[in-house]
């Protein structure tokens, strides 16, 4: 068993998120890791929990990624995107603020922003890998 305090987690900030072999440019984000377990060589865990921070104005823009994501927020309001894979082009946009949830199948592209210009955002973020013969 593992106890700790979320504060006692460094704080990391995330520069860029890689889509279709080049990283673009993320503003505002910061990532706290809650816990990990299965590292599979290259330091991405079987599961996770992450504590997301998003400052005013600050974006994640479009990635795709093989885990399952779940985000609950827990302050702030943020606008979610979900984009067509072959085009790039937004099919959904939705607001997300305290107590929902926005859930992420395996290779879906999205991104999001905080819609606030004066307050940060947060979220619980929990991801779990999947594979070719679990993947829907």
């Amino acid at each position: 068993m593992d106890v700790a305090h979320w504060k006692d987690c460094p704080d990391q900030p995330i520069a860029t998120f890689p889509y279709k072999g080049r990283p673009l440019a993320v503003r505002g984000t910061s990532v706290r890791w809650l816990s990990r377990s299965g590292d599979d060589g290259t330091g991405a865990p079987e599961y996770g929990l992450r504590l997301f921070t998003i400052q005013p104005g600050g974006q994640i823009p479009i990635h795709a990624h093989f885990y399952l994501q779940t985000m609950f927020i827990l302050t702030g309001r943020f606008e979610c995107w979900q984009f067509d894979p072959r085009t790039d082009e937004v099919l959904r946009r939705v607001e997300a603020g305290p107590g929902d949830y926005v859930y992420i199948p395996s290779q879906e592209p999205h991104g999001m922003r905080n819609l606030s210009a004066t307050e940060a955002g947060t979220f619980l973020c929990c991801i779990c890998n999947v594979y070719p013969d679990d993947a829907l």
